[in-house]
């Protein structure tokens, strides 16, 4: 059965994370996605495993943001400051339903031909999309960015962490580019919509600091309305301490999620084996007590989920059957081997040629008529430059020869 977007092509000329990603989620639901790179360098994220060292390299030396950014792919290499190399790309165009780029400057686009006037010349009822760092207007439209910028511009780095702490913290794994990614991903579904009932093809742009923003919204509204930020969250100091992370004997964490504090607080005094403190003037209800004698509860709290394990808390909740919320704070390495997420599909495994049997994180959208196709590795540098010229675009086998003899394509 074929993927939602079944029938939609894509081009994609992106580099790093923040554009590529999106592309492989349009390419899990189905679209043909042709990635376009530079021949011997390609994209620059490819050249980023001695930076990253251990910590991203795969056992086949390949970079693991790389292999998820680019899944589900078709690779070819065309040299865009060649006029052939361009027209490669323009016949692509013609085809195509899409064309999205993180190269956003726009003296850039115009220098290699990749610009939006160009473009639609050749293909008037083309998406084109482009993923910006700080938006295309203002003195930063032309500015590099990353990841780490957009969380330090937009207050993340400085909402994150305890507010017992000093300093910002930053977050590993680069949220502000899958934001970006999958923000630029809805935007080009929302223009392809657009175009179906409206007859329209445009330009649409997202940015790395917009979409940290729309993550944090939020936080953001909630400092616009009020006039002044909400505080950080403190462990000493949550005001209701049923809203709070706790360590338990073994190292480990377990958080406490329950708004609704006065219903569970019968129970939850039951299940922590504190029922002397369930009528105690101090904690008996939130606004009266546990509000004001917060600090007292928390260290409490703090001893009493030492006395115990995690796993022995969670199968304690689990026996007695726990109402409130709850959840156990699982280190990255227990998520790939939660129940709940593999349960639901979540992950995905698939024979990588080179890693033998992986998991990757799946698609998180459920179709019931349109499911999401299998999990394809990233393309190899280059890889499927010949086939796409000959099968997709009709180049004889002597002219992709003459065009790799001139270095119009690697």
């Amino acid at each position: 059965m074929p993927g939602a977007l079944e029938g939609i092509k894509v081009i994609e000329w992106a580099g790093f994370h923040n554009g590529p990603a999106a592309g492989y989620m349009l390419g899990d639901l189905g679209a043909e996605v042709i990635k376009i790179e530079e021949p011997v360098r390609g994209d620059p994220m490819r050249g980023m495993v001695q930076m990253h060292g251990d910590a991203m390299t795969l056992a086949d030396g390949r970079l693991a943001t790389f292999e998820l950014a680019n899944r589900n792919k078709r690779g070819i290499t065309v040299d865009l400051t060649q006029q052939k190399g361009r027209d490669i790309v323009y016949k692509l165009v013609k085809q195509a339903d899409v064309f999205y780029t993180n190269y956003y400057r726009n003296d850039v686009l115009k220098r290699v031909g990749m610009d939006y006037d160009t473009m639609i010349k050749h293909n008037p009822r083309l998406i084109y999309a482009i993923n910006s760092a700080y938006g295309l207007e203002g003195p930063m439209g032309d500015e590099r960015g990353f990841d780490t910028i957009a969380q330090a511009r937009t207050g993340m780095m400085w909402m994150m962490g305890d507010r017992d702490t000093e300093g910002p913290v930053q977050v590993v794994g680069a949220p502000c580019d899958q934001m970006g990614a999958t923000m630029l991903a809805y935007a080009i579904l929302a223009a392809l919509l657009a175009r179906e009932r409206q007859g329209i093809s445009q330009k649409v742009e997202v940015s790395l600091m917009g979409s940290a923003l729309h993550l944090q919204g939020i936080g953001l509204n909630v400092a616009s309305l009020r006039g002044r930020p909400h505080a950080r969250h403190s462990q000493k100091r949550a005001r209701n301490p049923m809203g709070n992370h706790y360590k338990c004997g073994d190292g480990k964490w377990l958080l406490l999620a329950e708004p609704q504090s006065d219903r569970f607080w019968p129970q939850f005094c039951q299940l922590m084996g504190m029922e002397e403190l369930e009528n105690d003037p101090r904690f008996a209800s939130a606004l009266g007590g546990r509000r004001e004698h917060y600090a007292e509860l928390i260290e409490i709290l703090n001893q009493l989920f030492l006395s115990r394990t995690r796993d022995e808390w969670l199968a304690r909740f689990e026996e007695k059957g726990a109402e409130f919320a709850y959840s156990p704070v699982l280190e990255v390495g227990e998520v790939m081997t939660d129940s709940q997420v593999l349960l639901n599909n979540y992950l995905t495994d698939f024979d990588h040629p080179t890693l033998g049997k992986v998991k990757f994180v799946n698609t998180p959208i459920k179709f019931s008529q349109t499911p999401s196709g299998p999990v394809r590795e990233a393309p190899e540098l280059g890889q499927h430059t010949e086939e796409v010229l000959t099968e997709d675009l009709d180049y004889t086998w002597e002219e992709v020869a003459q065009l790799k003899d001139e270095g119009a394509i690697g």
